[in-house]
């Protein structure tokens, strides 16, 4: 990443930045289709913390010569999977699709793009970023403990995990 150029990072970052986005969307209309009060809660905190995200991405677009709050589509294999991820119903699927599936890939992303990150002339972003995964594995925290809480069981999250996995690029 220490080779990318100004518009290579801002496109990397409006597409985490959509990513964001979408899983605040995706959150809010599960929340009202979501019986258990706890989970609404942890569902209501965590959309706010995806539209902190998005807020703080979209800012650092800005940083690097891009309109604040730019956004970019990631590639379509993504996008489908986020689709189908929010056409889930129950409690455990959807818990488990974004806590245990696709937010453990998601950080395995942001942690993956610190490590190649130039430390001095990306270091903004190394900030957010770092943020970003603390707030992912915090929230991914919550889900286990409303989990336990409500004795609400494991969904088998592998084929979001698997899925994810075989996209090697976000960035369209």
């Amino acid at each position: 990443m220490s080779g990318m150029s100004v518009n290579d990072r801002a496109f990397a970052i409006a597409t985490f930045r959509f990513i964001s986005v979408r899983l605040m969307e995706i959150v809010a209309r599960w929340t009202p289709t979501t019986p258990e009060m706890e989970v609404k809660i942890v569902f209501g905190r965590h959309i706010w913390d995806f539209a902190q995200h998005a807020d703080i991405l979209g800012k650092r677009t800005f940083e690097l010569r891009q309109p604040e709050q730019f956004s970019k589509r990631p590639v379509d294999a993504y996008v489908d999977l986020l689709d189908k991820m929010s056409e889930l119903r129950s409690t455990s699927e959807r818990l488990g699709a974004l806590y245990d599936g696709l937010l453990p890939a998601l950080e395995k992303r942001y942690r993956d793009y610190i490590a190649a990150a130039d430390p001095i002339l990306d270091e903004p972003t190394v900030v957010i970023f770092d943020r970003i995964v603390a707030d992912l594995r915090r929230m991914r925290g919550d889900a286990d403990a409303v989990r336990r809480e409500r004795a609400i069981g494991m969904w088998d999250s592998s084929a979001i995990a698997g899925a994810e996995r075989e996209i090697a690029r976000i960035v369209a």
